[in-house]
């Protein structure tokens, strides 16, 4: 008796070290539905979200913003504060260091990779981290150029690689494809344009390190069936993975009732977490699973739908008419274990 209860003794220590020697950390995207300031930009077309604009976009409604924006960033990390955030729609550095330095973001010191996009409104992606929990070790934001060696004025592509949690390496990047205003059929191209810059910047990573653990996220304007998606090479995950392919871990979000973002009575599947099969069965340093990608159903992010039925985001304007909400889009999130 005394020898099983001390075997039982051996076993719970073993156990307890490794769940104390296992960290998880939560990658969150977020599209934040127009993050203006209120100012007038001559460079860029944000006219719309000015005092005197169709918005009537003033200081007291862009601090509500950004204190509705903090909110669903720190409670989207469900238990903690997320480590790694992808945001789009953000029109500049200055709506950036408001929401770090002037919500209850201050609390976590989060640091911004940040660059102006050639977008015509001049909304840009960006990402924020925890330094203690990423450090990065390099990024760059990847144009789309055209067939005619143009560079298309659309959002950049972010890419970003870093150690998480002090153990591994991880590379990430953080989209918002063109999107499908001015028609599906008529903008697809520039969606494939997007998913042809991703998908040679990504296999460049998995050629070096055929094991490289990446994780890609954003608001792609198509859903996980799409045509953009399957040419990025983007699988459903079935069977066992493999190291150097990708798999989009939001296919199995795809309902009548369900999704990122919904128009009239229809939901969407529009923002998506994608990952390297490395990152899906590893034995040591980063994993996840795709029960660990989840929709952020946050109950104060939805109201009810009264045209349509069922409910919808809770967006800052219905049209034109302002509400007070947070946006159209619904966040992602990925939790990841650091062995």
């Amino acid at each position: 008796m005394k020898i099983s209860l001390f075997i039982l003794f051996i076993f719970f220590n073993i156990f307890r070290t490794s769940a104390q020697d296992s960290k998880q950390f939560a990658v969150v995207f977020y599209n934040a539905e127009n993050l203006f300031d209120w100012k007038n930009d001559s460079l860029t077309n944000d006219d719309e979200f000015t005092p005197e604009g169709e918005r009537h976009w003033t200081y007291s409604r862009f601090r509500k913003k950004i204190q509705n924006t903090s909110k669903v960033l720190l409670a989207a990390g469900q238990w903690s504060a997320p480590s790694i955030i992808g945001l789009c729609e953000v029109e500049n550095r200055f709506v950036l260091d408001q929401l770090l330095t002037n919500t209850a973001l201050t609390s976590i010191p989060y640091k911004a990779i940040h660059k102006e996009s050639p977008d015509p409104r001049g909304i840009d992606v960006t990402l924020l981290y925890n330094p203690a929990d990423f450090y990065p070790l390099g990024y760059n934001y990847y144009p789309l150029i055209n067939k005619d060696g143009l560079v298309q004025k659309t959002r950049e592509i972010l890419y970003v690689s870093g150690i998480l949690g002090g153990t591994d390496t991880l590379h990430i990047f953080v989209n918002h494809w063109p999107s499908r205003y001015g028609g599906l059929m008529e903008t697809r191209n520039s969606r494939k344009l997007a998913a042809e810059t991703l998908k040679t910047e990504a296999l460049k990573i998995l050629e070096s390190n055929p094991f490289a653990k990446i994780v890609i996220v954003g608001d792609f304007n198509d859903q996980p069936n799409d045509e953009s998606l399957h040419y990025f090479g983007a699988q459903n995950l079935e069977g066992e993975p493999v190291n150097n392919l990708f798999y989009n871990l939001s296919s199995s979000w795809m309902s009548h009732d369900s999704g990122t973002l919904k128009y009239q009575s229809q939901w969407f599947v529009f923002d998506q977490i994608v990952v390297s099969g490395a990152l899906l069965h590893s034995k040591e340093g980063l994993v996840t699973g795709p029960e660990n990608a989840s929709i952020v159903k946050l109950s104060f992010l939805l109201e009810d739908d009264e045209r349509y039925g069922g409910q919808k985001p809770f967006r800052t304007y219905n049209g034109f008419h302002y509400s007070g909400g947070f946006g159209d889009h619904l966040p992602v999130r990925l939790v990841i274990t650091a062995n």
